[in-house]
């Protein structure tokens, strides 16, 4: 198998500590963006100049099936109960032979949002949970 082809993005797995039957089918929203500092220099008032400004990390989106696990709604609970537990959650990204090619570790996560199937009584399609995470750092591993 060739590894410098492109890593198809079907092939992942995410490990949350502490929980550890979480199958999911999407992980979206894995980004880090740097805003620039516009200022100007008073030697040359008529250009702006930029410096590099605060990290931030955008919440990951994770999509499953829903099941009787109820693992992943205590996790959020602890945070509507107003005990959060943060925990370290890593995205692994593997190539076709089910090997870990990258990973990408979130410190100090927490459960900001857990969204409910849709119901639809005229569709036979798979009930999808949605759980919404936001994490301090982000580090390629």
């Amino acid at each position: 198998m060739n590894d410098d082809l492109p890593y198809r993005g079907f092939n992942f797995r995410v490990e949350i500590d502490g929980i550890t039957e979480a199958g999911f089918q999407e992980c979206d929203g894995l980004d880090v963006t740097t805003d620039p500092v516009e200022y100007r220099e008073g030697t040359d008032p008529n250009h702006v100049r930029h410096l590099t400004g605060l990290n931030k990390y955008s919440p990951i989106t994770l999509k499953r099936g829903i099941t009787d696990s109820t693992s992943l709604w205590d996790w959020r609970k602890t945070v509507i109960d107003g005990k959060t537990e943060r925990r370290n959650v890593s995205i692994v990204l593997m190539n076709e032979a089910r090997e870990e090619k990258i990973r990408w570790n979130l410190s100090k996560a927490w459960a900001s949002k857990w969204t409910a199937p849709s119901f639809n009584s005229t569709s036979n399609e798979v009930a999808i949970e949605s759980l919404e995470i936001v994490y301090d750092e982000m580090k390629r591993g």
